[in-house]
């Protein structure tokens, strides 16, 4: 939940605290997590002996130490984009012992070898999630879009620089250079309601808006049933269907939600600037050939849908790989390049959704 006092702190504090950290101010970031916590319950974070992110936390089972990494470290807003450390003025805004902190560390760095049944392994830094699919996906360029309950859009090869006020997240990816992203947090869970609600399988939602016609016979679909981040829409934003008429069909509801999340996709791409050029697609949401159709249409970039299950497990292959001194190459399972078609009804269905925001 948000709180005012504790948003104003970390806005305001230091001559303003989020500049540095490149992010908008996301309540479930350890930021204002810990902020939050300084406020509310002050004996937690008297009591505690570190503050370590979920997998750094896992690793410090095997290994003793409180280690991160700086992809990890730069998702917490309390990490100086910039200047590339923790930020003393976030920190201190968030009002956490700077002692408590991780060392922050190469992913690739051997920190120790957990003894195991098998014998002794090497345990590596490692990374966050999502930099490791982007590293899994070969992704260096251009845009790469991992559709799945969540969207995100990650613009590898971002600079950073300094903002006022941050639409889009800026973080360090797994090796030594950056990306940026744009979240939307109703994607594939937007569908998964639309299913229900309409008593279609997920097979049957995608055949479903396959066989509607574009446009959706006017009908448009907002996907924001849980708010969003910003950017796109607010975290008081909410979903729903717009343009109902007495011939609006079952088909035409399903065609409105698979179009409405792809339009969403659309805005936050807008948000990244990201130069003309391929989309990469993955996650299981892009499975669908009608889906990718659709991002190629209103994007009007190709589309390649690159099939690679548990991206970020195998991302977190290449970089044990690395630290070890093995080479590991990922088996990247591509399709077809999907080409974008000029599609009018389309257009005009960007344009009653765009009018319905607010």
């Amino acid at each position: 939940a948000r709180d005012g006092q504790v948003d104003d702190r970390l806005t305001q504090a230091g001559g303003g605290a989020l500049q540095p950290v490149q992010h908008p101010l996301v309540p479930g970031m350890t930021g204002p997590i810990l902020a939050w916590l300084a406020r509310h319950e002050p004996a937690l974070l008297e009591r505690a002996a570190a503050v370590l992110l979920p997998k750094d936390a896992l690793r410090a089972t095997l290994v003793p130490g409180a280690v991160t990494d700086r992809s990890d470290a730069s998702a917490t807003l309390l990490w100086d984009v910039v200047d590339e450390g923790w930020s003393a003025a976030a920190v201190a805004a968030a009002g956490v012992d700077p002692s408590l902190l991780p060392r922050v560390r190469p992913a690739t760095e051997v920190v120790g070898a957990a003894a195991l049944p098998g014998g002794e392994v090497p345990v590596v830094v490692g990374g966050a999630d999502t930099p490791l699919a982007v590293l899994a996906a070969g992704t260096t360029d251009g845009v790469q879009i991992n559709l799945g309950t969540g969207i995100q859009l990650l613009r590898p090869g971002w600079l950073p620089r300094p903002v006022g006020a941050p639409v889009v997240h800026g973080y360090a990816d797994a090796v030594d250079g950056w990306y940026a992203m744009a979240a939307l947090q109703n994607g594939g869970s937007a569908w998964a309601w639309v299913c229900g609600v309409l008593g279609l399988t997920w097979a049957g939602l995608f055949d479903a808006a396959a066989q509607a016609p574009p446009g959706a016979g006017g009908v448009v679909f907002r996907p924001f049933l849980s708010g969003e981040r910003g950017g796109v829409a607010g975290p008081d934003d909410r979903g729903g269907w717009a343009g109902l008429h007495p011939a609006t069909t079952r088909a035409d509801l399903a065609r409105a939600a698979v179009e409405g999340v792809a339009l969403a996709v659309a805005a936050a791409v807008e948000l990244l600037d990201v130069p003309a050029g391929p989309v990469v697609l993955t996650g299981g949401g892009g499975r669908s050939a009608v889906v990718q159709q659709l991002l190629a249409d209103v994007l009007g970039r190709p589309v390649r849908h690159l099939r690679l299950r548990s991206a970020s497990a195998v991302g977190a292959a290449v970089l044990a790989g690395r630290g070890t001194g093995l080479d590991v190459v990922p088996e990247r399972d591509a399709g077809p390049l999907v080409e974008p078609r000029d599609v009018p009804e389309l257009a005009r269905a960007a344009d009653r959704w765009r009018g319905t925001a607010g």
